[in-house]
């Protein structure tokens, strides 16, 4: 009928024109009812030619002529008042629509502008046409903001789908939608396009399943349990309670006396002759202060106070604590933090190398966490985010940091009583503070129902894909007061790679289409390929499999304190890195240390 594009000439088409004149053929229908919200045109279901098919859809946009103003309206539902259908003759329906913004012609050349609100609400009778192309860039145009393309809009595929990067990421942005719609190919072209527009961003990945620096290797840093250097001295007093206590509840005394040992110990650190001396004053040191300690000088700490006449009641509690300690010390999987090198001073090379300060070419750091347990994921994510608004403040802007949370819901919980309080704490710090000092937040998770609602409060900018879960939904919808329940009554029908987009980021709400990135940047994809079924599975590795399990070095190695030797060989490649050499030499260093024996955790040094 009038749905032809504007020719290549230049042509105006008849779907261009505004000829007041124009017979009824070119009117889609007229409004028959309007509140401040909402309006409701009375229109014709197609019939006939295929070139009507499509002219009222919901999703799409439609503009209602008001003479000087063109009103902007989303199709949000479609019914037929009668519930009947006529294959002779016209069909009547009503056409449901939001309003949610004005066009103007400015200027000579008649530039069209959007503007969101309404001053001129549409009469009965006003006319809807289908809204023009201009019309529709001029909706999503971002007046000269910093942009990037991450897509194409799905009401029309040749205009380019743009975010303003600076905000989307200063205001923090969540990615939201169940697994298999394309959520981290999404995140993965984020990524992307931010790096490419903002070459001074760092990025810090939380990535549960192992995925994300596939796809991005060119830019990224593997960090994993392994290879990870977080000296405990870094934690907090709460962080390090997450460690003692494995996300269960804290005991208040153990805590009081941790709070009144650690800068004892870290004074012996200072001060090894000046005893267990407390300074005050502005060189105080608190549980809080981050500089080095050793665990034996905690331990020798409680031990003294278990000895004391008047610490008499007190002793079940120290007993208590000390085992707590030990634990730790002797489990594997906190290798991390209590490794023997890690007892001196390697803030900055532990920072530099997180955070990448220098960045080497390779901006993004990946934080591998498959397989961690959930209390040592708490932790460290804790220090990490804590350390990530921290240089963010200290450098007044100059490091601009990213922090990405993949799967959020899992250390954000909004149940209180799963834990997690200190990691909860640290990234609502950031959610709240950080953009005044160049520190963003992004989050991605499936389900937006366990998240923490203050921390998705704070996500000024979202992207909603296919959600199909009812409080989830809810959820989005609370969250966000530009989004309104219209604009999001499509996210559990959306197709694969598509989303709603709102917030600071965009001009208005868009639904788009992420672009389509090439199958070897797709998240993971190395990963299910080298996971697929080949064969029997006769050729599997039993052994390794069962030492990967179990996380421990060799007895031998460990017993007489070569772990740091057998590493070495075996990051080394070494063939029989398992064989230790055939004259081990004593650590005469040991006792400096540690103060302590070998033989007093079971034969393994304290902190390995």
């Amino acid at each position: 009928m009038y749905i032809e594009r504007q020719a290549a000439g230049g042509e105006t088409t008849s779907q261009e024109r505004r000829d007041p004149k124009q017979d009824d053929a070119r009117i889609l229908g007229n409004v028959v009812q309007c509140d401040g919200a909402r309006a409701v045109i009375s229109a014709y279901a197609e019939t006939g030619s295929a070139s009507m098919v499509g002219l009222w859809t919901v999703g799409r946009m439609i503009c209602i002529n008001l003479g000087e103003t063109r009103t902007i309206g989303l199709v949000y539902s479609i019914a037929k008042s009668d519930r009947s259908w006529s294959s002779e003759g016209d069909n009547p329906i009503e056409v449901n629509v939001e309003l949610i913004g004005e066009v103007r012609d400015v200027g000579a050349d008649k530039k069209p502008v959007f503007d969101r609100g309404i001053t001129a609400y549409p009469y009965i009778g006003a006319i809807a046409h289908r809204i023009r192309s201009r019309d529709l860039q001029a909706v999503y145009d971002l007046a000269g903001r910093h942009t990037v393309t991450i897509g194409q809009l799905s009401q029309d595929d040749s205009i380019d789908a743009c975010i303003a990067i600076d905000e989307t990421l200063a205001r923090h942005f969540a990615v939201v939608g169940t697994t298999g719609v394309g959520k981290s190919t999404a995140v993965s072209l984020l990524l992307r396009k931010a790096i490419a527009a903002r070459p001074d961003l760092r990025v810090l990945i939380m990535d549960p399943h192992n995925e994300f620096a596939g796809s991005l290797p060119e830019y990224c840093v593997k960090v994993d349990s392994n290879t990870l250097d977080l000296p405990f001295w870094l934690f907090r007093l709460e962080e390090f309670a997450e460690v003692l206590f494995r996300g269960r509840e804290t005991d208040a005394d153990e805590i009081d006396v941790l709070r009144d040992l650690i800068p004892v110990a870290k004074n012996l650190y200072r001060s090894p002759q000046g005893g267990a001396f407390l300074r005050r004053g502005v060189d105080a040191l608190t549980a809080d202060t981050p500089v080095p300690y050793r665990m034996a000088d905690l331990i020798k700490q409680i031990d003294e106070r278990m000895g004391l006449l008047e610490s008499k009641n007190e002793r079940p509690i120290l007993k208590s604590l000390r085992t707590r300690i030990e634990s730790a010390l002797a489990d594997p999987r906190y290798r991390f933090m209590f490794h023997s090198r890690l007892i001196e001073d390697t803030i900055h090379e532990t920072i530099g190398n997180i955070f990448r300060v220098p960045t080497h070419g390779r901006p993004v750091t990946c934080f591998e966490m498959a397989g961690m347990p959930s209390e040592v994921v708490n932790s460290v994510c804790s220090v990490l985010a804590r350390l990530a608004f921290d240089l963010a403040l200290w450098s007044e802007g100059r490091l601009k940091l990213l922090l990405l949370c993949e799967e959020a819901h899992r250390y954000m919980p909004a149940d209180h009583r799963l834990g997690f309080a200190p990691t909860r704490h640290a990234l609502s710090r950031i959610a709240k503070e950080g953009r005044k000092y160049g520190c963003y937040l992004g989050v991605v998770t499936q389900r937006p129902g366990e998240l923490d609602p203050t921390i998705l409060s704070q996500c000024s900018t979202v992207f909603a894909m296919r959600l199909a879960n009812e409080q989830d939904q809810a959820i989005i919808r609370s969250a966000i007061a530009d989004s309104s329940a219209s604009s999001l009554s499509f996210l559990s029908s959306m197709g694969q790679r598509e989303a709603i987009a709102f917030g600071e980021g965009v001009a208005t709400t868009m639904r788009l289409k992420f672009e389509k990135l090439s199958a070897e940047l797709i998240p993971g994809t190395g990963k299910r390929a080298a996971e697929a079924p080949s064969g029997s599975g006769d050729d599997v590795d039993l052994v390794a499999v069962v030492e990967r399990l179990r996380n421990v070095p060799k007895p031998q190695a460990a017993a007489m304190g070569f772990t740091e030797v057998v590493d070495s060989q075996r990051q080394a490649g070494d063939s029989d890195y398992q064989k230790p050499p055939a004259k081990p030499q004593p650590d005469d260093d040991f006792d400096t240390r540690f103060g302590l024996r070998p033989s007093t955790f079971g034969g393994r040094p304290p902190n390995g």
